[in-house]
């Protein structure tokens, strides 16, 4: 379809799903953070990029950086907007353009059909903030220098036109020319389109790292593949605190010594007993781990040590228990307080003189067995009040470490919201984007009483809720998870004289209200009635007047019921 009205739409809606969260220093488009910088900075990082790697691998980064804020964009507006047209909403692309201050857009030609895949369009770009840092820079020069805007109009465009679309300047003020203009259409139609796609391809460098990585992860899969259950085996973290513990467990690994880790449940001390094993000269021999909490006590001893024949009705032939199946390799003991007080003596006796004695037997077995216990609760005072033996607690209490619970290494959230999210869409078959981040930004304020076990739990949560191809957002949390959402503020734009973002009205009005009787819900009653009433019903529209996403407001609806 050819289009001749090419004037782009009011952007006034876009401008009021801007919020600011000054008292966390944060800017917020919908559910997606934003940033505010200088434009003289990206000049800076334009420079280091060529100083660093060359006029042409920096020229593909940017394009590459460009076209997945367009994708990222495109995407958001298809939830801000979800009520309007093809063309309305990919319009909504130079608006952004725009509005950021990136470059101002004049749409002169446009034609496109989703279905039959067909695509033209020509565009006059003014002050693009591109031009001006390469000139400032650099002076004028020989190719067009608008990368990172060339490749934000591609990725957007590629997003409605579900193919691949690339634009590419024709004329570029950075060349000398008066104004910048871009003419866009399928990849395949241009015929320089093999190294147009290459430059949208991650480069070589990030392939190979890629590649030895995912080497690694296999050799370490294999060192552990005697093991007798084979949970996560990736230890992750970037926070100071796990480092620190990480380089701790790397020592005690190289070492023999019996190690101890304390911390509460769900901080992953089982995931660091694997790395001890992993990293250790015993990676090739079995690594067994055994929660003694779940194994009631009359039967512990037989499950950690082995039963003989005939021990007791029905042991009609001998059995091995937990650490004769460890073997030259390490048995994880969790829980290990709960121990009965005839299996500790055993323990005791395995980490003295090496040896055990199947229940019921009498012959003594030789171990070359590597213990790492835990617990989550505080040892030494279990000691204190009998609970626990003063000589096994020193006997384990070798190499002792406090595993961090996860409100005090936040740094790691994010990669643990990353490692989760990849982990169950390949499960369910999903193929969400990530996550947004308001929610991202809820998730790192909350306190995480179950630690890391809550946060997989509430990543697959989330993951089956979000629908393919749309990014988990804040209402896919449960409550604890709202309850810890930013406080925004409206953007500062005066929003006309009947408007409240003037000085002092807003204020004023908001405190005549909080008097005694006041009713948070009639009044969100109310102004919801109004934008619903302002809207002729549209509950699209009314969503947008009021801020929400429309499945935000019809939930609110339902409840209202």
């Amino acid at each position: 379809m050819i289009y001749s009205d090419l004037e782009l739409p009011d952007n006034s809606d876009l401008l009021s799903q801007i919020k600011f969260d000054s008292g966390n220093g944060k800017i917020w488009l919908q559910e997606n953070r934003m940033l505010l910088i200088h434009s003289a900075v990206m000049g800076l990082l334009r420079k280091e990029l060529i100083t660093t790697l060359g006029v042409e691998r920096t020229k593909a980064f940017l394009t590459r950086f460009g076209y997945h804020s367009g994708w990222m964009d495109a995407e958001l507006v298809s939830r801000i907007r979800p009520d309007l047209n093809t063309k309305e909403a990919y319009f909504v692309g130079p608006q952004l353009h725009n509005i950021k201050g990136m470059v101002n857009v004049e749409p002169v030609s446009l034609e496109f059909d989703v279905e039959l895949g067909q695509f033209a369009c020509t565009m006059n770009w003014y002050d693009s903030y591109e031009a001006e840092v390469h000139v400032k820079e650099y002076g004028l020069a020989e190719e067009p220098t608008c990368w990172a805007l060339l490749g934000y109009a591609s990725g957007f465009t590629t997003f409605y036109m579900q193919q691949k679309i690339v634009f590419k300047e024709v004329q570029c003020k950075g060349c000398g020319d008066v104004h910048c203009q871009i003419v866009g259409k399928p990849v395949d139609e241009w015929d320089d389109h093999h190294e147009l796609e290459g430059m949208l391809l991650p480069d070589p460098v990030a392939d190979e790292l890629f590649a030895l990585r995912q080497q690694l992860t296999h050799l370490r899969s294999q060192s552990s593949g005697n093991a007798e259950s084979d949970p996560e085996t990736c230890a992750i973290g970037q926070s100071k605190r796990f480092l620190n513990v990480l380089a701790m467990l790397k020592k005690a690994a190289e070492s023999k010594a019996t190690v101890l880790l304390q911390g509460e449940t769900g901080v992953g001390k089982e995931v660091l007993a694997r790395e001890i094993h992993i990293s250790s000269p015993r990676s090739n021999a079995p690594f067994v781990a055994v929660n003694c909490a779940c194994i009631p006590h009359e039967l512990i001893e037989a499950e950690l040590f082995g039963v003989a024949k005939g021990a007791f009705t029905g042991a009609s032939h001998s059995r091995p228990g937990k650490f004769e199946r460890a073997q030259g390799g390490t048995i994880f003991l969790d829980e290990v307080v709960e121990l009965s007080p005839k299996a500790q003596a055993s323990l005791l006796r395995v980490l003295q003189e090496g040896e055990i004695e199947r229940v019921g037997g009498t012959a003594t077995i030789s171990l070359d067995v590597r213990v790492v216990a835990a617990c989550n609760e505080d040892l030494r005072k279990a000691v204190d009040i009998g609970k626990f033996r003063a000589d096994l607690f020193y006997r384990l209490n070798v190499f002792a470490l406090e595993v961090p619970p996860l409100r005090q290494r936040k740094e790691d959230i994010v990669l643990f919201v990353e490692y989760f999210t990849g982990k169950y869409n390949e499960l369910y078959g999903k193929h969400t984007l990530g996550i947004s981040d308001y929610a991202l930004h809820a998730l790192t304020s909350y306190h995480w009483p179950g630690n890391i076990r809550e946060l997989e739990n509430m990543i697959e949560r989330a993951v089956i809720l979000t629908d393919n191809n749309k990014k988990i957002e804040l209402e896919c949390f449960p409550a604890e998870i709202n309850s810890v959402r930013p406080k925004l503020e409206d953007n500062a734009i005066p929003s006309g004289p009947e408007g409240l973002n003037e000085v002092g009205g807003e204020s004023d009005t908001f405190e005549n209200m909080l008097k005694d009787g006041f009713d948070l819900r009639q009044h969100e009653e109310r102004i919801i009635d109004a934008a619903l009433k302002k809207t002729a019903g549209n509950v699209s529209q009314a969503a947008k007047l009021l801020g929400l996403t429309r499945s935000q407001l019809n939930y609110r609806l339902k409840n209202r019921l």
